[in-house]
């Protein structure tokens, strides 16, 4: 079997996947769940529930705030609390609906048996419609709706959907769960998507440092095939282990061997990802009529003495996963939600999991002290690591200048702040820090712009470009 791998840069950290044996577990549920407005990219939902209702799990408590937005629903059955802004994991104030634990009971129509529903509907209409009242969002890191992901723009068509199973970052092990505990779902989740997109072809596509689920992905995929020619068209491609191989923008390449442009989407080369937790979220709420309301997340470190892969209601909060899974050792001086790579420090404990939390990784001092910082001496890793083709060394020093034209014309909006150039400067330059606060500035300074452009044409009675 072939491993293909993308064009541009890209690093060999340790994958240290030492939750990997360690099958997925249901989290008890806690006395509070603290469920946020902002779960996903685009406007926060709007919340349709007062204080003291009484609500069921799965009962829709926010409705999407624009188009491009996702309906909430009650991970839980109890009494709306409170509705109001509420710390999350960095310490920012986040419009949330608190929900007082009274139960378990669920709306009617949602299917909570393990029985496998291999057969699904033609109407896309009616699909999709279960996908955006479902909630659900990309849970590969982005959280984009899907509904609108699966929609693409006019004049635009997917040639490919390619799943993505790398996991590529560090630690994290719940997406290899997925792929071994939950793979008939993840491919009969694939070949919804694949209908609804009207494409051929669909690729799953896995890392090789993950052989078991490769293997156990082509059986199934071969056992549905057989089953009904809706599975036709789906294979299972081997990747070579290398970071950030489950980018989107690298996966296209690796996978398609065409490459997105810049400022451009993945549907601009003919393709369309999604991770293989949405695919499974997507079979739930097409196949069991079940909205996104619990994720799966790898709760690990070095010195944690027993690892865990959870299913969590959305909403736990997060010292409460961790008292559930031990709590944390002495030796514990950080909290990373997601993984070391491009996961956030958390500096509340008490903020709540959200939809896109795909795991909690204990670190001590020693793993997080950065080396000393010295002076660039022009090496060039930087560059070479970056897989964006971009020169972070250049992208600080225009950051520190302040010079925001020299960030856009080289790009700086490109970045996908994976931290490969951190990783591989020997200076111990703090990259990332820096050239996400540029980003951040150019973003801010591409969208004043298009929305100056709207504004003037409107003034002048003219569609904006």
């Amino acid at each position: 079997m072939s491993k293909r791998t993308f064009s541009i840069g890209g690093i060999h950290p340790h994958d240290n996947k030492i939750s990997r044996e360690c099958p997925i577990e249901i989290l008890p549920l806690p006395p509070v769940v603290y469920v946020s407005m902002s779960q996903h990219i685009g406007a926060p939902a709007k919340p349709v529930v007062a204080v003291g209702d009484k609500v069921k799990a799965g009962q829709v408590i926010a409705e999407p705030g624009g188009f491009v937005s996702a309906f909430i629903h009650s991970p839980v059955s109890g009494t709306v609390k409170s509705i109001g802004p509420v710390k999350d994991l960095a310490g920012n104030g986040q419009n949330t609906v608190e929900i007082a634990v009274e139960g378990d009971e669920w709306v009617e129509g949602v299917d909570l048996s393990g029985d496998i529903v291999r057969d699904f509907p033609d109407d896309n209409a009616a699909i999709m419609d279960k996908i955006r009242l479902g909630g659900i969002v990309g849970l590969g890191g982005a959280t984009f709706p899907t509904q609108v992901k699966l929609s693409p723009p006019p004049g635009k068509k997917c040639e490919m959907l390619i799943i993505n199973g790398c996991e590529c970052e560090p630690y994290l092990t719940c997406n290899y769960r997925y792929m071994l505990e939950r793979a008939e779902q993840v491919v009969i989740g694939t070949a919804i998507i694949k209908q609804v997109l009207g494409v051929d072809k669909a690729t799953i596509a896995i890392e090789d440092n993950k052989p078991e689920d490769i293997a156990h992905m082509e059986e199934v995929v071969r056992t549905l095939a057989a089953h009904s020619p809706k599975y036709a068209g789906i294979t299972v491609l081997a990747m070579q282990t290398k970071y950030p191989e489950g980018g989107e923008k690298q996966l296209i390449d690796a996978v398609m061997h065409r490459q997105v442009p810049s400022g451009g989407l993945p549907i601009d080369v003919g393709a369309v990802v999604q991770n293989v937790a949405t695919a499974f979220a997507v079979y739930e709420a097409v196949q069991k009529n079940k909205p996104l309301v619990s994720n799966t997340m790898t709760v690990t470190g070095n010195c944690l003495p027993v690892q865990h892969n959870c299913e969590v209601r959305i909403g736990t909060p997060i010292s409460f996963v961790l008292e559930r899974c031990g709590g944390l050792p002495d030796s514990a001086a950080k909290v990373i939600s997601g993984g070391p790579m491009m996961g956030k420090a958390v500096s509340n404990l008490d903020a709540a999991t959200v939809k896109g939390t795909s795991g909690l990784l204990v670190l001590t001092e020693e793993q997080t002290r950065r080396m000393p910082e010295t002076h660039c001496i022009r090496c060039g890793k930087c560059s070479d690591a970056c897989p964006m083709g971009l020169e972070p060394f250049l992208l600080f020093r225009f950051t520190k200048a302040g010079m925001s034209d020299e960030l856009e014309a080289n790009a700086a909006q490109d970045c996908i702040e994976c931290g490969c150039c951190l990783y591989s400067c020997p200076a111990g330059l703090p990259l990332l820090d820096i050239i996400r606060t540029g980003k951040q500035q150019v973003m801010g300074i591409i969208k004043a712009r298009a929305a100056a452009a709207k504004a003037a044409a409107a003034v002048a009675g003219q569609p904006a470009k």
